[in-house]
């Protein structure tokens, strides 16, 4: 059985997500302890559990720790299966981070995985779902991934009620070097039971501050009803982006120029993928073999990605600092 200390880096709960998805890859049994030790409230959240539920039907593991603020589990997969799955998180707890749990697993299965979820689409400190889909799955096509989503309703914070649906195909992941793509800045800003001009004045505001940057742009605008209020801009370019989400009394104007700035960082540094990214690729390039990308900075997520997928996989990192950037390559 491996040993995790969960505490260990950035100590949160992707350590945990991709232990897990690992775990399933290699067929070792894991027990991770001081899981999320390091954030204001420790243990696992309904989101974790929900994720961690899943991973555990979809390779038949046995587990144990599965509760609300639980700090320590076991797991101890099986078969990576295919089939159909029906996910509810209850809450407006990651839709995306929930498929972190178990995507870097599913090209190892013996079937197609498809998958509904309802939860959140567009939430606090996670990729929103057209990150997901124009960022994270653009990239990880390169490495051979087969996979799609499909937003079907945007779910905010706090009450959810989002879903989307997902099919991935078991494939073989090839390596990749990810090089700065020229291409323009594309995006969607978008709200939900609310005014028009809301999503239209996030777009002008993250347009205009492109353009004064010196990027030009085109924002697709969506105004429509949903279960929950909110609203929030995702901006995207090769295998980088921004995103920024509304908050209640927070101009519109605002959000718009927080995605703006987010992105704008990132293409000035001139690395080829941004510092997001950077992390959720760690695990496929060790599984692909002979990757690299170049990032403006190595995050401490990214950094406890690489050390989790070196407990797992007979590979090594090699960092380098590069003309004011970062390149993090495998063999």
């Amino acid at each position: 059985m491996l040993e995790i200390d969960g505490s260990y880096g950035e100590g949160g709960g992707q350590l945990v997500r991709t232990a897990v998805a690992l775990s399933a890859v290699t067929g070792k049994e894991i027990r991770i302890t001081n899981i999320r030790k390091n954030r204001p409230s420790s243990g696992l959240k309904q989101q974790h559990l929900k994720a961690l539920e899943t991973a555990a039907k979809i390779c038949e593991a046995r587990v144990s720790g599965l509760f609300l603020g639980s700090t320590e589990l076991s797991f101890a997969p099986v078969e990576i299966k295919g089939g159909k799955y029906n996910i509810d998180i209850g809450t407006a707890g990651s839709i995306t981070l929930l498929l972190q749990c178990i995507m870097p697993a599913l090209p190892f299965a013996k079937e197609e995985v498809e998958l509904t979820i309802k939860g959140g689409t567009d939430v606090a400190w996670s990729p929103t779902v057209h990150y997901l889909q124009h960022v994270t799955l653009k990239a990880l096509g390169k490495l051979g991934y087969s996979g799609s989503v499909t937003l079907k309703e945007h779910g905010y914070y706090p009450k959810g009620g989002g879903k989307i649906s997902a099919s991935f195909k078991p494939c073989r992941l090839k390596g990749f070097h990810f090089l700065k793509e020229k291409e323009e800045i594309k995006g969607i800003s978008h709200a939900s039971n609310l005014p028009a001009h809301v999503p239209l004045r996030q777009a002008e505001a993250a347009t205009a501050r492109l353009k004064e940057a010196g990027y030009s742009s085109q924002i697709e605008t969506q105004s429509f009803e949903a279960f929950s209020t909110g609203s929030g801009i995702t901006l995207w370019t090769g295998y980088i982006g921004g995103s920024a989400l509304g908050e209640r009394g927070l101009p519109a104007e605002k959000v718009g120029k927080r995605a703006a700035d987010e992105i704008i960082s990132e293409l000035r540094a001139g690395a080829s993928v941004d510092t997001h990214l950077a992390d959720q690729l760690i695990p496929y390039m060790a599984l692909a073999g002979d990757s690299s990308y170049t990032v403006r900075e190595l995050s401490l997520h990214t950094a406890t990605n690489i050390w989790i997928t070196e407990q797992f996989l007979d590979v090594k990192f090699k960092i380098e600092e590069k003309e004011g950037v970062f390149e993090v390559s495998v063999d």
